[in-house]
């Protein structure tokens, strides 16, 4: 099979692998999917394992590697442009969960407060230091190395990987409320697009990155504070929002 070929299989792969996790924990904690959504950064941080695994067969059939795949280039970079793409990362992404919370609740700011619910004190911390690094090396190397550089159209290279980027959080957790569904669908699409575009025109990768690790970092601490101290859940949803 092509690479134009698998690539319609390899970009819902994410959306696939969530929605399966959580039906089997379900299952298997006989528990309604609203009761387990405070699971989502611990499972996140196993499906990103499996992602990885499934891009490093990728890059061993096609005879390179991650970095060459993602055209990781370690050069010098300019520090002012390094802060102001990470900078503009952090403005979309807060603007477009903002911007979808009024759309879809009517309200400035919606607090999707399971985003950051309590688990274990000792697995919340552990997470800081798996789940930020895990999901930026998962995502950026799915959607950008694989699935913006399988396009040869300068709009489908952009706008089909980000749809397929952003559509995987309507999964983060699985819970079957279409309105849910799609603010967590539009609360990305600005940013994928906009990471799309930037990567595509050739924006170093490790500034995308960064900013992305920046983003996932915020919301693991957020979720440590909860976990010690669940009364803090509505200030922290106030202070940053949680984008991943």
């Amino acid at each position: 099979m092509k690479r134009s070929q698998k690539i319609w299989f390899i970009l819902p792969l994410r959306c696939l692998l969530f929605v399966s996790a959580f039906l089997c924990c379900s299952i298997i904690t006989r528990k309604h999917l609203n009761d387990i959504t405070h699971w989502w950064s611990i499972l996140a941080s196993l499906l990103n394992i499996i992602t990885i695994v499934v891009l490093w067969i990728i890059c061993k059939r096609g005879n390179t590697t991650y970095r060459e795949m993602i055209r990781y280039e370690k050069k010098r970079r300019s520090f002012f442009q390094a802060f102001l793409l990470i900078g503009i990362m952090l403005l979309i992404g807060m603007g477009g969960m903002y911007a979808a919370g009024w759309i879809c609740y009517g309200e400035f700011p919606y607090l999707a407060a399971m985003m950051i619910a309590p688990v274990p004190p000792y697995l919340a911390v552990l997470n800081v230091l798996v789940l930020p690094v895990t999901t930026t090396i998962a995502e950026d190397g799915l959607y950008l190395g694989y699935g913006v550089n399988s396009f040869t159209s300068k709009w489908a290279a952009v706008l089909i990987p980000a749809c397929f980027y952003a559509l995987q959080h309507s999964f983060i957790p699985t819970i079957f409320d279409v309105k849910f569904m799609i603010y967590r669908f539009l609360s990305f699409l600005p940013l994928t697009i906009w990471i799309c575009y930037r990567y595509y025109k050739g924006s170093p990768v490790s500034h995308i990155m960064t900013g992305h690790w920046i983003l996932n970092l915020a919301t693991t601490v957020q979720i440590v504070a909860t976990s010690f101290h669940p009364e803090t859940i509505l200030s922290c949803c106030k202070i940053f929002p949680h984008i991943i």
